[in-house]
């Protein structure tokens, strides 16, 4: 970590997540430390050390993370109100802020966010054959380092690989949400052609694996959002088409829009009754959550957690936020992925963009709304966040770059 360049020094973060399970940790006065927390601390304090720390300007991405993770911590505290929940609510900020800002300070132009994209093409090779033995075997051998499972689940018949991820159909997302920017690369110059190949190849490779139909969903509207490229000027004609077209559905259908799921989940495959039922159930019961959350869901769906009886499967990242912190979180949430697609468009909108750039621009922006499509099927707990936060932090660097000359001189 230390020894790196200053653009790479996000890489051993980016490498732990691809290969290191959260069984890793290390106990420290009941508060648990994972090899990503202690990497984020290196990091920090590397950061000090090398007086890396430089004066950025804060935006609208930046301002509006904060004061989500700050909602998060405040609402769900009010709600337990115990030292567990603060300590608990505490280490997820300690992950959001500090991986996003290690980044905010580590890249300072969107070149060198595409030069870590091109590592990232890399660094899942052995993980895609890693998942293909899984498949073959059903042994997962990530297990040895504890916080995964030595056998696979099968469902249907098919082996649910999951390698390091804590759940297959986070594993799945992470091939899903990447492969976007690896279509980037095609365009980024040197061997980026190969790599582009390569990326692409084992993303597909991971999202099949999963054997779920949440990240083939996401692959899909990954693909939707990568083709939109050559309808980029009639984008907003689109929208209000796609707001409209789910609005008379609404209105026509027996059952309220969001049950598409289910239908959809009738083709394709797993559970779509649950992520439709779920939605229909959080809204029947707002009155329940919308001030400060709820500790008890289990009354919302037929069946609850094995592990708690008082709390149904949230598998939708947006529910969640509003059952752990209220209709506020909830909102600063959207907020803060919308002004991150805002944040792609006014980078686009920047003169004197070669081709390549604005073209890897458009494809972080398919990975976001790949993500934003997965949070309808889960609840993101584990290190798929770390790459959740490099992108946002990606697209915030994409409207306030640091310049060539002074990157240079780092």
């Amino acid at each position: 970590f230390p020894l790196l360049p200053r653009r790479f020094a996000i890489i051993p973060i980016i490498m732990a997540a691809c290969y290191i399970t959260l069984g890793q940790q290390i106990l420290v006065a009941s508060m648990h430390f994972s090899i990503f927390r202690i990497l984020i601390l290196v990091g920090l304090t590397r950061l000090v050390i090398r007086n890396e720390i430089r004066w950025i300007k804060f935006n609208v991405i930046d301002k509006t993370l904060v004061l989500w993770v700050i909602s998060s911590i405040v609402v769900y505290t009010l709600l337990w109100q115990t030292t567990g929940a603060l300590i608990y609510k505490l280490g997820q900020a300690y992950n959001a802020i500090g991986i996003y800002f290690l980044s905010r300070f580590f890249i300072h132009n969107i070149r060198e966010f595409f030069n870590l994209i091109k590592i990232l093409a890399i660094l899942v090779v052995p993980l895609a054959i890693v998942m293909l033995i899984e498949s073959k075997t059903g042994r997962n051998i990530f297990y040895v380092f504890g916080g995964v499972p030595e056998f696979s689940v099968i469902r249907n018949g098919r082996v649910r690989c999951q390698g390091a991820f804590r759940h297959p159909i986070l594993a799945g997302t992470f091939g899903a949400t990447s492969m976007p920017s690896f279509v980037a690369l095609w365009w980024q110059g040197g061997r980026g052609k190969i790599l582009f190949f390569l990326g692409v190849i084992c993303a597909t490779i991971i999202t099949i694996a999963s054997a779920s139909s949440g990240p083939m969903t996401t692959y899909i509207f990954a693909i939707i959002g990568l083709a939109m490229w050559f309808f980029r000027k009639n984008m907003l004609a689109i929208k209000w088409a796609i707001l409209l077209s789910l609005i008379t559905l609404h209105m026509a259908m027996k059952a309220p829009v969001w049950y598409i799921m289910d239908r959809l989940g009738g083709v394709i495959g797993g559970g779509g009754w649950h992520r439709a039922e779920l939605i229909d159930q959080a809204v029947k019961h707002f009155d329940e959550w919308w001030l400060m959350g709820t500790k008890v869901t289990a009354h919302w769906m037929p069946t609850a957690l094995a592990i708690d009886p008082t709390r149904a499967d949230i598998t939708n990242h947006f529910i969640a936020q509003g059952v752990n912190g209220g209709l506020l979180t909830l909102v600063l949430f959207i907020l803060l992925l919308v002004r991150n697609f805002q944040g792609v468009g006014k980078a686009l909108s920047m003169e004197g963009q070669p081709t390549g750039i604005r073209i890897g621009l458009w494809t972080i922006g398919a990975s976001l709304l790949a993500h934003v499509v997965s949070f309808f099927s889960v609840s993101y707990f584990d290190q798929i966040n770390i790459f959740l936060y490099l992108l946002l932090a990606a697209i915030s660097i994409s409207i306030n770059p640091q310049p060539a000359k002074m990157a240079a001189k780092n």
